[in-house]
């Protein structure tokens, strides 16, 4: 729900007058809403916002500091908004997004704004080989064949807008290949889905999970992504970055432990003394419980709802699971324990759930790269020196 504050409590906020509140309105630097005769509103986040932008100015240092941990924002992008604990894509609520688009018009919404050319942009997909790949684990061998294929690719130091569009077809035609096992030669969801072997009544959720993993602001992995462009590399290489990123264990690989947790959970007598013996060994209990999130992560909660919808056999054990953790931590499950049951529900082999995660990020990593080819700059930040000083002889 959309927080606002009174000129009064903007004021407290600020540490300024109810009169310097008035001001900052006339300067533009925020924004008033009519709240009935004679009185105005002020939207929270935005005197957050300022307030911030003021320590700033006062104290660089600290705010640099916190912002590499969920702090204070440091890139500007068009991509992803996460507001009142929801996300969206351009704008686009992802709830949304995920019962009506294909994962092909969330890729060019991302990609150019406009979800309606990936008609155009994915129609005439260029033939593809897949090169002979070793028997690796599916991340892995998505590493593989970007470096084989990419180095291949001399088309892909065309770094236009139309050339980089089209590279970007082709290192997600690259990577759908590589996991259905066979050449892309039509809509993403339907292909792996035959390769999958997934029936037709939950393909809706194969293509749900696609979605809500494409993008989430300046992830660590998206934020590799973005560096590595910077440096003016091509997108094979920055899905290769984002890879590397997303396989960590603080990252990704939630998924897989959230998978791991599932099954363990699923095969126990007791769920809740399960739990609390995890607990009582130290161990965490991976797929709940995300910062940007205390009421629950959107995007799981839109994938556990479509499989009550479409496979209402798995609901109670998705309840029984979550009720027992709410009640020994208090935390919400995330899109990491939604990809476990996703993997579950379509009946894939265990670490599906990070190989579903990659596929949707990847439109994301892409999506920022071009968003920073645009921007021509290179992410150089710099470090805050803790060392010893060296020993300087003045003479």
């Amino acid at each position: 729900m959309t927080r606002y504050l009174s000129a009064r409590e903007v004021a407290e906020h600020l540490g300024i007058s109810v009169p310097t509140v008035y001001a900052y309105v006339s300067r533009g630097l925020l924004h008033s809403e009519p709240a009935g005769a004679h009185a105005h509103r002020y939207l929270f986040d935005q005197v957050e916002q300022l307030k911030l932008r003021r320590e700033g100015r006062r104290n660089p240092a600290s705010v640099a500091a916190g912002a590499l941990h969920w702090g204070t924002p440091v890139l500007d992008s068009a991509i992803t908004l996460i507001d009142n604990q929801q996300v969206y894509y351009r704008g686009f609520d992802v709830r949304e997004l995920a019962s009506s688009a294909s994962i092909e018009e969330v890729a060019n919404l991302i990609w150019v704004g406009d979800r309606q050319q990936s008609q155009q942009l994915w129609a005439d997909l260029p033939a593809l080989n897949i090169p002979q790949l070793p028997d690796l684990p599916l991340l892995e061998q998505f590493v593989v064949a970007l470096a084989i294929v990419g180095s291949n690719d001399h088309a892909a130091f065309d770094q236009r807008p139309q050339g980089l569009q089209r590279t970007a077809v082709r290192v997600v035609q690259l990577l759908i290949s590589v996991a259905a096992k066979q050449p892309l030669q039509g809509p993403i969801v339907a292909q792996l889905a035959e390769a999958w072997q997934i029936p037709l009544h939950l393909q809706p959720l194969l293509n749900a999970a696609l979605i809500v993993s494409a993008d989430h602001e300046l992830n660590v992995s998206s934020f590799t992504a973005r560096c590595v462009a910077s440096a003016g590399t091509t997108l094979y290489a920055v899905v290769s970055a984002g890879l590397a990123a997303l396989g960590g264990v603080h990252h990704g690989k939630q998924s897989e432990l959230s998978e791991l947790l599932l099954d363990e959970l699923l095969r126990s007598p007791d769920i809740y003394t399960a739990l609390a013996q995890k607990l009582r060994l130290g161990q965490p209990i991976p797929g709940f419980g995300h910062p940007m999130y205390p009421n629950g992560d959107p995007r799981g909660k839109v994938l556990l709802d479509l499989i009550r919808q479409l496979a209402p056999q798995f609901s109670n054990d998705i309840d029984r699971i979550i009720q027992a953790v709410y009640e020994l931590l208090g935390d919400h499950p995330t899109i990491d324990f939604g990809l476990a049951w996703v993997g579950r529900v379509l009946n894939l082999p265990l670490g599906s759930a990070m190989s579903l995660f990659a596929l949707g990020r990847s439109v994301g990593w892409i999506g920022h790269a071009l968003e920073q080819y645009s921007d021509a700059r290179l992410i150089r930040p710099r470090a805050r020196y803790t060392g010893e000083r060296p020993n300087i002889i003045k003479i």
